[in-house]
C-alpha cells in the first residue's frame, strides 16, 4: 500500500469531538504555528538577577528625556521603575507620623518587636519605614529600628508587631526615643481575589437561601494598577485609589507623590478605577473618579485634566478640564488608547471618546457596543489596528464596529475556568508572530496557570499551560517581557528553554501537539502500521543532536480508547534525532513501529534543554491487518 501523508490544518478545534476533527489539532501546549505548521515556541529567560516583592499585575515600558528605557511595574505590595535589571522602589506614602509618636517594646530572647502608633491605619503585610530612632539598650540597635518593615500581625488600632533583624536580649527595655518617625506606605491589596460570599454578594435569587452567592464583579477584590507617561515623568495609581505622579528627574530613589501635592493643583480626583494619558493631545484622564467637589467615587464618571497640564482639573471658560459620565452599565472596567479614538468598556457597554474641542464639550462619547461583556480590567489587547478582548462567556473584537470573535476553542477555555478569579486575566500581543495572549486560572487553580491565543492572520487558535502575571510587547525591548510567580520579569522568544527563576539552572520545556483522530487508510478495517516516515527541522536548536518524540495512538474506533500496543508486543513511539547539518539537515530515517487500529492520533513532543523544532508532512507505512 502507498504511504500516508499526516498533514494536518494549523490551529486547535475543541469545539468538537477528537474524530470530528479529523485533518486537523485536539491538543497542545507551548507550540505554536507558522505558515500553517506546529512549532516550539521560543523559551524566556531571567531580565537580570534581581527580584521584586509581591505579584506583578502591570508592566508600562517608556523613555525618559537622558535617554534611558524604563519599566512601571505594579505588584499587590509595591510599585517599581525597572531600569537596566535594578527594581527601584517607588510605592507613594500614606502617612508620616510626628516625630515621637511610634515607641517599641521588645521582649527578652524574640526578634518580635510590638510598635505602638494611635490609629496607625496600616494592614497585615503593609510596609513602614523608622527613621530618628535610638536603641532599645542590647541587641536591637538604632541600625536594626532605622530600617523599611513589612507589618507581620494587627494587633489593635494603635499596635502591631514587626520581626526585627536581630533577636532581643535583657538589655532592650527601652521604647526607641522621643524623636521616632513611622512612615507608612499605601496599604498593600489582594494578591488574589477573595470571592465575597453571603447576603448582597450575588444577584438576586442566587446561591442557597441565607447564604447568596460568590461575587465576581468586585474590582476591589485585586491590587492591580494603571499608568502612563506624561512626557518622560509616569502618572500612576492603584484601582480604587489616589492619583500618583513620578518625576523621574528628581531620580529613581524618590518616593512618587499625589498629584493634588503638586504646585498649582486644583480639584485633581482623589480616587480612581483606571488612568490614561491621550497620545498626541496629552489629557490625563481618571475613569471612575470622584465628582468634582464629591469624595465619592462614582464609577461611570470620566474626568480629564486640563491640556498639557497634570495639575490642573478644574473646568473654566480658559481650560479644557472637564468631565462626563456614561449612562449604560454600572462601572467603567477599563479604556485603550487606538488610531483615533479612546475605547471605553463598561461591564455591560463599549464607548468611542473622540476630541471636539472647544465649544463642543471637549471630548464627546458614543456608544458603540452593547449587551458586551468583559473580564477584567487587563482583558484588552490592540493590534494590527484591532481591538480584541477576553469576555465572561467568549472573545471579541473592534475594527470599527463591535463583533464576537470566533473561537474554535472557547468550550475548552470557559468550561475550564476559575470565574471568582476572572479579575486575574490579562491580555498582551506577540506581534512578531501576530498572535494576542490571554493568561488566566483554570477552575481548581487561583493562580494563573493557562494561556489561550489568537493569531490574528492565519485566523486560528491554541493554548498551552504558563503561569504569567503580566505581559508587555513593546518596541522598546528586544522581545515580549512578562512577570512570574518567581517575582521575576522574564523575556520570552529567548532561546529554547524554561529559564525562570534567576540563578537556577535552565530546565527543558514540555511542548507537544497531538492531532485530531484520523482513519487508517479508509478507516473501515483494521490496518498496521509499521513504520513512521519523519519530517521536521531542528532549527533553531542549542544542542548538536536535538531529539523529538513521534507517537502513534491507536483506536479500535473512535470512542473504544487507545489500545495498548506494547501489551501486544508492538510499540507506538520513537525517537527522531537530528545527525548532520550539512549538506542538508538530517535526521532518523523512519520510526519503527507495530500499531495496528482504525483510526489513530499523532504526537509530536519534547522536553530535552536546547531543543527547537517544526514539524512538516509526516508519513506513515501501512499494510492490511488480519484483525476484524
Amino acid at each position: 500500500m502507498p504511504t500516508q501523508q499526516l498533514r494536518f490544518k494549523p490551529g486547535i478545534n475543541r469545539e468538537v469531538t477528537s474524530y470530528t476533527a479529523e485533518g486537523g489539532w485536539y491538543d497542545m501546549d507551548k507550540v505554536r504555528f507558522r505558515n500553517g505548521f506546529p512549532e516550539k515556541i521560543g523559551g524566556w529567560e531571567p531580565v537580570s538577577v534581581y527580584t521584586f516583592q509581591g505579584v506583578c499585575r502591570s508592566l508600562f515600558n517608556w523613555n525618559s528625556l537622558a535617554p534611558e528605557t524604563l519599566l512601571g511595574l505594579g505588584t499587590n505590595l509595591k510599585y517599581y521603575i525597572e531600569r537596566g535589571g535594578f527594581y527601584f522602589d517607588i510605592t507613594p506614602v500614606r502617612d508620616t507620623t510626628a516625630a515621637g509618636d511610634v515607641t517599641f517594646a521588645a521582649t527578652d530572647g524574640s526578634a518580635t518587636l510590638t510598635v505602638t502608633d494611635a490609629n496607625h491605619g496600616a494592614l497585615e503585610g503593609d510596609f513602614v519605614t523608622f527613621s530618628g530612632a535610638v536603641s532599645l539598650g542590647g541587641n536591637i540597635t538604632a541600625d536594626v529600628l532605622n530600617a523599611e518593615y513589612q507589618i507581620v500581625t494587627i494587633v489593635d488600632n494603635d499596635n502591631y508587631t514587626i520581626t526585627a533583624t536581630a533577636t532581643a536580649n535583657s538589655s532592650d527595655t527601652g521604647n526607641g526615643g522621643a524623636s521616632t518617625v513611622g512612615e507608612y506606605q499605601i496599604n498593600i491589596g489582594p494578591e488574589f481575589v477573595i470571592a465575597i460570599t453571603g447576603w448582597g454578594a450575588g444577584g438576586w435569587s442566587a446561591g442557597t437561601w441565607g447564604n447568596g452567592a460568590a461575587s465576581t464583579t468586585d474590582l476591589s477584590g485585586l491590587r492591580v494598577w494603571s499608568q502612563s507617561n506624561f512626557g518622560e515623568d509616569l502618572v500612576f495609581g492603584p484601582r480604587g485609589g489616589g492619583l500618583y505622579y513620578s518625576d523621574i528627574s528628581a531620580g529613581l530613589t524618590s518616593r512618587a507623590v499625589l498629584v493634588s501635592s503638586l504646585p498649582g493643583a486644583s480639584d485633581v480626583p482623589t480616587v480612581q478605577n483606571y488612568i490614561l494619558v491621550s497620545d498626541t493631545s496629552r489629557f490625563v484622564f481618571c475613569f471612575g473618579a470622584n465628582a468634582l467637589g464629591s469624595s465619592t467615587q462614582d464609577p461611570m464618571l470620566i474626568r480629564w485634566s486640563d491640556q498639557e497640564d497634570i495639575a490642573s482639573w478644574t473646568p473654566s471658560d480658559t481650560n479644557q478640564a472637564g468631565d462626563i459620565r456614561l449612562s449604560k452599565g454600572s462601572e467603567i472596567i477599563t479604556a485603550q488608547q487606538s488610531r483615533q479614538e479612546i475605547l471605553v468598556w463598561t461591564d455591560t457597554t463599549l464607548y468611542s471618546m473622540q476630541y471636539v474641542g472647544f465649544g463642543s464639550g471637549i471630548w464627546s462619547t458614543q456608544l458603540i457596543g452593547d449587551n458586551i461583556s468583559i473580564a477584567s480590567q487587563n482583558a484588552t489587547a490592540y493590534a494590527a489596528g484591532v481591538s480584541f478582548w477576553m469576555g465572561l462567556d467568549k472573545f471579541y473584537m473592534y475594527d470599527g464596529r463591535v463583533q464576537p470573535l470566533p473561537c474554535a476553542v472557547k468550550r475548552y477555555v470557559f468550561n475550564d475556568f476559575n470565574k471568582s478569579q476572572y479579575l486575574q486575566v490579562h491580555a498582551g500581543t506577540n506581534e512578531a508572530y501576530n498572535e494576542v495572549w490571554w493568561f488566566y486560572c483554570s477552575a481548581d487553580s487561583t493562580e494563573i496557570d493557562r494561556y489561550v491565543v489568537y493569531n490574528y492572520v492565519q485566523n486560528i487558535w491554541y493554548y498551552g499551560t504558563m503561569g504569567r502575571t503580566a505581559w508587555l510587547d513593546s518596541e522598546l525591548r528586544p522581545s515580549p517581557i512578562a512577570a512570574t510567580y518567581s517575582n521575576s520579569l522574564v523575556y520570552h522568544e529567548i532561546g529554547t528553554d524554561d529559564s525562570e527563576t534567576p540563578g537556577q539552572p535552565v530546565a527543558g520545556m514540555n511542548a507537544y501537539i497531538t492531532s485530531g483522530q484520523f482513519d487508517i487508510d479508509t478507516g473501515d478495517k483494521f490496518s498496521f502500521v509499521w513504520r513512521v516516515l519523519p519530517d521536521l527541522t531542528f532549527t533553531g536548536s542549542t544542542v548538536e543532536s536535538p531529539v523529538a518524540t513521534m507517537t502513534l495512538l491507536p483506536l479500535a474506533n473512535s470512542g473504544s480508547g487507545y489500545n495498548s500496543p506494547a501489551s501486544e508486543g508492538g510499540s507506538n513511539s520513537g525517537t527522531v534525532t537530528r545527525t548532520s547539518t550539512i549538506p542538508i539537515e538530517q535526521y532518523t530515517g523512519q520510526v519503527n513501529t507495530r500499531v495496528r487500529g482504525r483510526q489513530m492520533s499523532f504526537k509530536i513532543e519534547s522536553d530535552a534543554v536546547g531543543v527547537q523544532w517544526q514539524l512538516g508532512v509526516p508519513r506513515i507505512d501501512i499494510r492490511p491487518d488480519g484483525r476484524r
